[in-house]
Parts: structure tokens; C-alpha cells; sequence
């Protein structure tokens, strides 16, 4: 079985890559130069026609072709990888079916409420503002561990890798309004695994 991830600096490859990293999961890392336009190319927009990273490539699952499964958009990777895995959603256990109900809610939430909030938040800022307000609270209840298991997992990995990224894409907003999403990049930074996947190859 192998894994390929496929990405690119400064794409959401390294979100994927710090699951791979921290759950020590084995994989092949393809890194394209998008400068040069190589993910608009053959053979990766057979894998993501929208020719955006990342891709993962998992050859222990098949097509109905034969072919190996080929994902993309980050919040699928990362859902796969929890699953099938990471082991996050142990069979028989009961509280699984919970774990992948929040984690899913989690996930989504991060590509599509936080990241949007976050690179528009030159023109919105307001919403950006309510956001991480939300967030501080939660992270100050308990809240590190979002689908409610008792480790690290894939929810905490996108929420934490977006709020990980303000203070790059948004270094003009002011965070010190929240004292709880402070605490969570600085720890987010310090992971191993997050400097591992957050550098070169």
C-alpha cells in the first residue's frame, strides 16, 4: 500500500502533510512547481482536474477500473486518512460514528467558514472578528481536542492549521483580543511534526 500526496509551496498540502507527519502514517510527497505550471499538466490533472493542491493518491483502495483512488480537496484527504488510516474511527466502537459526525462538521468548518473569513478579512473583517471570538471561547472550555476524542486528530488538524496561518496571510489582525487562539498557534508551531511538514520536503 502506498500513499502519494501531491503539493506545492504554500498550498494546503502542508495541512494534509502534518496529519501524515503526526499520525506517522508512511508516504510518498510529490512536490510540483506550480510556477512552471506543472499541476496543469498530465499526468496530475488526471488525478484533479481542477488541477488545484493537494491530491493523494491511495493505491489500497481501486476505482471500479482497477486503478488506484485518487482524492482532492484537503478536507476529503484528511476525512479518508482519519478513516481508513488514522484510526480514528475504530469499528465496533460506538462512539465512532460520533467521532466522524464531528470531525466531518470540524473539517468543513475550516475550509469553509474559518479560511474564507480569514482571506477576506481585509474587506470583512468583522466576520473574521466573530470567528476567532467563537473559537477563544471554545479553546479556553476544552476545546484543543474538537470532535471530542482524547487525541489529536483530524479536526484539530485543520481548525489549528488555519489559525497557524494568521499570523502569515493575516499578519495585520490584531489577536491579542484572543488569548485562547494565541495558546493554540503557539503550540501548533511548536509540534514537530507541524515544522516537519510545514518545511522543505
Amino acid at each position: 500500500m502506498t500513499l502519494t500526496l501531491y503539493g506545492s509551496a504554500r498550498s494546503r498540502a502542508a495541512i494534509v502533510r502534518w496529519y501524515l507527519e503526526e499520525k506517522g502514517i508512511p508516504h510518498a510527497l510529490v512536490q510540483l512547481d506550480a510556477q512552471a505550471g506543472e499541476h496543469r499538466q498530465e499526468p496530475f490533472t488526471r488525478i484533479n482536474p481542477f488541477a488545484r493542491m493537494p491530491a493523494l493518491v491511495d493505491d489500497g483502495f481501486q476505482l471500479p477500473d482497477g486503478s488506484p483512488l485518487p482524492l482532492f480537496e484537503s478536507g476529503a484527504i484528511l476525512l479518508h486518512l482519519a478513516e481508513h488510516h488514522g484510526g480514528e474511527f475504530p469499528a465496533g466502537d460506538p462512539r465512532a460514528a460520533v467521532w466522524r459526525s464531528l470531525s466531518a462538521q470540524w473539517i468543513l468548518y475550516a475550509n469553509a467558514t474559518l479560511g474564507p473569513a480569514m482571506f477576506q478579512a481585509a474587506n470583512r473583517p468583522e466576520d473574521l472578528q466573530r470567528q476567532l471570538s467563537v473559537l477563544d471561547g471554545l479553546l479556553a472550555g476544552g476545546g484543543s481536542l474538537l470532535a471530542g476524542r482524547q487525541e489529536w486528530g483530524a479536526a484539530d488538524c485543520a481548525v489549528h492549521a488555519y489559525l497557524a496561518y494568521l499570523p502569515i496571510f493575516c499578519a495585520s489582525v490584531d489577536l491579542s483580543g484572543f488569548p485562547q487562539v494565541q495558546a493554540t498557534i503557539a503550540a501548533t508551531q511548536a509540534r514537530p511534526a507541524y515544522q516537519r511538514a510545514s518545511g522543505p520536503a
